[in-house]
């Protein structure tokens, strides 16, 4: 099975973009989804954001990726089909998948609703799926997913905006709420101002908390603020800004990707601050230790969030109207569109217009 060609494995045909090597260069590619089975959603793509990851992976900068890759997963559409026992969803319904479509069900974190820790979840695209296939993203125009993996997109939420909720959003809404940086009157620290961090700034304000953006960029400074509502905004390379705010944050929710000092950022929390990575860098940083003793201070780690607590956060999303600042492209412009990304040349968020712009090749 797992060994015939993409475009025959399954018997519903699928077009999308793939990338076929390290290069991470996308073009079309034909391949095939499965039959929608008992407990299954199938829905058409309309929009599917453009992950950070997604250009790590491309290029197998994490070292684990497979060719073809159909890269996307944060996913948004329309239920074309559903499976005779399927009870949550039906033709017309408004969904989206994020970054995960499989977990073993059984273990403590998936009883606790926390498939997104489940030592054998099954990543959206680029993971062996339980039938021995590989798994494609969002870049295609169709997907098939057990209903436990699909997230309803409220009615109040345009389909483009909802579809980076579905990882960015997630990704930081889920640390805000577990670390306890969810009250009103508390300080929120968010460095790194991309797809994860703009949001990470909406959400903290949306529970009430104030904000102050740490960043290397002086330019982020106006949008930071005007933009997208934050209450203040360190330099992070500005020592005298720095040591005029160090012991003022709760915590900090960190965003960044690239290979950064924490010693300052651990200063800037208070007593019992708590330092959260949302982040991946590929190479380990460096802890210092003391200034962790000084003040009974926490770095932590947060990855995604489980299926309950998604549906939650896009709930919460509609209610209290968080939306991601998007940049909506056609499928051709996405290799430029990952140039722009490698570059931070983006405000916040490519969306790809699934649904009027990719179209099969013959």
């Amino acid at each position: 099975m797992a060994s015939q060609q993409p475009e025959f494995e399954h018997p519903r045909k699928a077009f999308g973009w793939a990338a076929r090597d390290t290069s991470g260069f996308l073009s079309p590619f034909n391949f095939s989804r499965r039959e929608t089975g008992e407990k299954d959603v199938a829905f058409k793509v309309l929009y599917c954001g453009i992950c950070h990851s997604d250009l790590h992976m491309v290029k197998n900068e994490w070292g684990n990726a497979i060719y073809p890759m159909v890269p996307g997963h944060e996913v948004a559409g329309v239920v074309t089909e559903v499976g005779s026992k399927v009870q949550k969803y039906k033709v017309g319904d408004k969904v989206g998948v994020g970054c995960m479509v499989e977990s073993c069900r059984t273990c403590q974190n998936c009883v606790e609703d926390l498939e997104n820790y489940c030592p054998k979840n099954i990543f959206t695209y680029g993971a062996k799926y339980i039938d021995g296939t590989i798994t494609y993203g969002g870049y295609s125009d169709s997907m098939v997913v057990d209903e436990h993996f699909v997230i309803r997109i409220p009615e109040a939420l345009p389909l483009a905006a909802a579809a980076p909720l579905l990882c960015a959003g997630i990704t930081v809404y889920s640390p805000l709420r577990y670390y306890g940086l969810d009250k009103p009157g508390l300080h929120v620290g968010v460095v790194g101002l991309g797809g994860l961090g703009h949001m990470a700034v909406k959400f903290a304000k949306a529970f009430g908390a104030k904000v102050t953006v740490i960043s290397t960029s002086p330019n982020k400074k106006d949008e930071a603020i005007n933009i997208l509502g934050a209450d203040s905004f360190l330099l992070s390379r500005d020592q005298d800004q720095i040591q005029a705010a160090m012991e003022t944050l709760d915590g900090i929710i960190d965003t960044v990707s690239a290979v950064h000092p924490l010693v300052s950022l651990i200063g800037l929390l208070k007593s019992h601050g708590k330092l959260v990575m949302v982040g991946g860098p590929e190479k380990p940083l460096e802890l210092p230790i003391f200034p962790l003793l000084k003040g009974r201070k926490i770095v932590a780690g947060s990855l995604i969030g489980g299926l309950k607590e998604t549906q939650e956060m896009i709930n919460f999303a509609a209610k209290h109207n968080v939306k991601p600042e998007i940049e909506v492209i056609a499928i051709d412009y996405v290799n430029t569109a990952m140039e722009r990304l490698a570059k931070a040349d983006v405000k916040y968020r490519f969306v790809i217009d699934i649904g009027n712009t990719l179209k099969p090749t013959s």
